[in-house]
């Protein structure tokens, strides 16, 4: 386990305790079940393995655990703005929830966007959730090319965490942040870039090879 990724759910465990204190006092040993069952749900979900990947300047690693969801040409919009691929990863509350860098490159580009309206998130599984939810949009630049991920708050999420900013350089598979709870991160890669991954694959951050360029 890592300190900084705990530390992410300080206040969360804090509860935990509270609880299992007051079930404790009160002699109510469902409340003390609770609070056992909640921390080891938490411990796992901040679980946050090293990780070790290609080191080929090629290979684009994943960004994110999780399940491809989708791939498709589409135009990125915010930062690129020209047509690339996205690839798309739906992250659930039993995956690792950090987010690793897909290449070798300097953080060029932070912006956060607060989500269109105030009623419930939508599901993370579903394609409109890239424009409607809680986002954050990175761009990672290299000698060889750039890449724009994107990390999405699902409908549990209600927490993006950077770890890094604007100017910083990253390693690929490096920690950069995470997202608290049910989420999706999506990955846009050069057109001409081969994808390594079908819909519906299992993939690992800072482990899988999803794209390849030329």
């Amino acid at each position: 386990m890592r300190i900084q990724t705990l530390w992410e759910g300080r206040a969360i465990f804090a509860v935990l305790i509270l609880l299992g204190g007051a079930g404790w006092g009160l002699h109510w040993p469902w409340l003390i079940a609770v609070a056992v069952l909640g921390t080891l749900f938490c411990l796992n979900f901040f679980r946050d393995p090293n990780r070790t990947g290609s080191t080929d300047v090629r290979d684009i690693l994943s960004a994110a655990d999780g399940t491809v969801t989708e791939i498709v040409e589409m135009e990125e919009t915010e930062f690129a703005k020209k047509p690339m691929k996205r690839i798309g990863v739906f992250l659930s509350v039993l995956d690792v929830h950090t987010n690793r860098a897909p290449m070798d490159g300097t953080v060029t580009y932070l912006n956060h966007f607060p989500g269109t309206y105030p009623g419930p998130y939508l599901d993370a599984r579903n394609k409109e959730c890239s424009s409607k939810n809680e986002a954050q949009t990175w761009a990672f630049e290299s000698a060889q090319t750039v890449l724009v991920v994107r990390q999405i708050t699902g409908a549990i999420a209600r927490r993006i965490v950077p770890w890094r900013k604007v100017g910083d350089a990253v390693l690929k598979g490096e920690r950069f942040g995470m997202i608290r709870f049910g989420s999706r991160t999506e990955v846009f890669v050069p057109l001409e870039a081969e994808v390594m991954v079908t819909p519906g694959q299992k993939v690992k951050g800072g482990e899988t090879v999803i794209a390849r360029l030329p």
